[in-house]
């Protein structure tokens, strides 16, 4: 139990890290804290190209395993 209780607390750091990054990643879509910052010059917002699919497809799935890893977490520290 204390392995994977390791194995968890390591994959929600590198998961919580990419999660960052791959937030940071996106563009800003105006209305927020991006028009402050000079981000607010957008053309089209309604059109994305593939890599900004791939971008939000992928921030999605990594926040659902960053979701998971929580839960397993607090399960494993709840009924140890």
């Amino acid at each position: 139990m204390q392995v994977l209780q390791i194995s968890l607390q390591i994959l929600l750091g590198i998961t919580s890290l990419l999660l960052t990054l791959l937030i940071l990643l996106h563009k800003g879509r105006g209305g927020g804290l991006s028009d402050m910052f000079g981000g607010g010059m957008s053309s089209s917002l309604g059109s994305s190209g593939v890599a900004e699919r791939n971008l939000n497809r992928f921030t999605v799935v990594l926040g659902v395993v960053w979701g998971l890893v929580i839960v397993g977490l607090g399960l494993i520290m709840t009924y140890s």
